[in-house]
């Protein structure tokens, strides 16, 4: 509507850069008089939450009242993620887990060409404090892992050189289904923040100053999830 009456206008003699100057005071205005109006919604308050879900979901209120629960189930904190379903039904499933921002190492890690990302079902998790490059290390749990036919995510402070070649070909052999990650955090925060993913996935962190060695992993010490993404 702005764009035909902007032309319109235009099409009367009007400047267009005054016209221009004009559009963006007026949304200015509006914005700030809505930042204004605009009030938080509590967390807990599930009528508020369930408003705007239904706002936000097209006014329709079985969507709006999903959201909410799930909402509802995660806390403000939680992470909701939509999937396409294989039924009519629209379904809620809560998933305990945790989220870091960290991106793959290598684009041939790709699972899903269409959006760039990587899943992995059922997937064995090796938890690293240290650094991999050496390719050597490495070998004999890949060897354990492939023999299992689990899908490995690999969190490090960074895997370089001949290890991220290592994997790269086994994965792109479909040897196996492998991705790598580097370790969220720095310093104390890294350690503390990779024992808490060793305690929720079931595994255990691999540090340094332990005296534990990668080659000398075995798959027990790996954790486990049901879905990585």
């Amino acid at each position: 509507a702005l764009f035909r009456d902007g032309l319109r206008f235009i099409a009367g003699g009007a400047d267009p850069m005054s016209l221009s100057r004009g559009v963006h005071k007026a949304v200015e205005a509006v914005v700030e008089q809505l930042a204004k109006l605009s009030k938080p919604v509590d967390a807990k308050d599930k009528k508020a939450i369930e408003t705007v879900a239904t706002i936000a979901g097209n006014n329709d209120k079985e969507i709006g009242k999903t959201l909410a629960d799930a909402l509802m189930k995660v806390g403000k904190d939680g992470v909701i993620t939509v999937e396409e379903g294989r039924g009519v039904q629209t379904e809620v499933e809560l998933v305990e887990g945790m989220q870091f921002e960290r991106g793959y190492l290598s684009p041939h890690f790709v699972t899903n060409e269409d959006d760039q990302t990587v899943e992995l079902d059922d997937c064995r998790i090796l938890i690293h404090e240290e650094k991999i490059s050496n390719a050597r290390d490495l070998v004999p749990l890949l060897e354990q892992v492939s023999q299992d036919g689990s899908p490995l995510l690999i969190i490090a402070e960074d895997i370089e050189g001949e290890a991220l070649a290592t994997l790269v070909v086994n994965k792109l052999r479909g040897i196996l289904k492998v991705a790598a990650v580097k370790a969220p955090g720095y310093g104390d925060r890294r350690k503390a923040m990779l024992q808490d993913l060793a305690i929720l996935t079931g595994g255990k962190a691999i540090f340094k100053d332990l005296g534990e060695k990668l080659e000398n992993v075995q798959l027990p010490e790996l954790g486990r999830a049901k879905k990585i993404r």
